[in-house]
């Protein structure tokens, strides 16, 4: 990585990105997360060499063999709590990889690196979900062009969420650059800004729209892209009560009880 000093107004390039992913109960769906975050961070290995990436699984209360999932991953760090709520857990994983790593990069509590915060990363997903390639790299990209946040989209899998429900969500959402949505499922934030925004908090849900409405409220910088768009699965039942899961297995009871679903 160049010593050279940052063009004014621009952050310095980040030199770490940790990967944070919640697992309640997840060992069937967490081998496709981990596997799609496997490539990506190979794919983020070639583009940007000079950035170091790690990810934690945090097990929140698991009884099923997430852990044996994750253990089957050499390259994963693992971490367990007993929270239940998955702003908790992910506020776990972002301070579990800011300390086992401050050896390295010099972060955690009460030891920031030198700028900061400013050149490490956060991005978190869900257990549930397949990031893109170059989700990784995309997020360096707008992190080094100055974003503090950026927020991406979500779409449900078509393989396990019924047509109709997953036309319906089609019908209300506008996956576009610039849009509305708020996704822990796909989320990126500088650790300056995290930390700035007094982090996930222990909510049970939305945490990721407390989250961006402080850094917001704060002047950071938020970008909000389709381009690096991440795919959760459509199942009715998920682990977070007001979670994405719930939001699809809402969409049932608005579709018409007979006749073709509208246009």
């Amino acid at each position: 990585m160049s010593d050279a000093a940052p063009a004014v107004g621009r952050p310095a390039p980040l030199h770490t990105v940790h990967v944070v992913v919640p697992a309640r109960n997840e060992e069937l769906l967490l081998p496709g997360a981990l596997s799609a975050l496997r490539l990506a961070l190979d794919h983020l290995a070639h583009t940007h060499p000079d950035v170091r990436a790690d990810v934690t699984v945090v097990l929140d209360a698991c009884t099923d063999a997430t852990a044996d999932v994750v253990a089957a991953a050499p390259w994963v760090r693992s971490h367990a709590v007993d929270s239940g709520t998955v702003g908790a857990a992910r506020s776990a994983g972002v301070e579990t990889a800011a300390v086992e790593t401050a050896g390295v990069d010099g972060i955690g509590p009460g030891r920031p690196d030198p700028g900061g915060g400013g050149a490490v990363w956060v991005a978190s997903t869900d257990a549930d979900s397949r990031v893109p390639v170059d989700w990784l790299s995309v997020l360096v990209e707008l992190a080094d062009d100055g974003a503090d946040l950026v927020l991406g989209t979500v779409q449900p899998d078509p393989a396990d969420t019924p047509p109709a429900q997953l036309a319906a969500w089609h019908r209300r959402h506008d996956l576009a650059e610039d849009h509305p949505y708020v996704h822990g499922a796909n989320l990126g934030i500088r650790l300056s800004a995290y930390r700035a925004a007094g982090g996930f908090g222990a909510g049970a849900a939305h945490e990721d729209v407390r989250l961006a409405r402080r850094v917001r409220a704060g002047g950071g910088v938020v970008v909000a892209t389709d381009r690096i768009r991440v795919t959760t699965s459509g199942r009715g039942t998920g682990r977070a009560p007001a979670g994405f899961a719930g939001y699809v297995r809402s969409l049932a009871s608005r579709l018409p009880s007979s006749g073709p679903t509208p246009a």
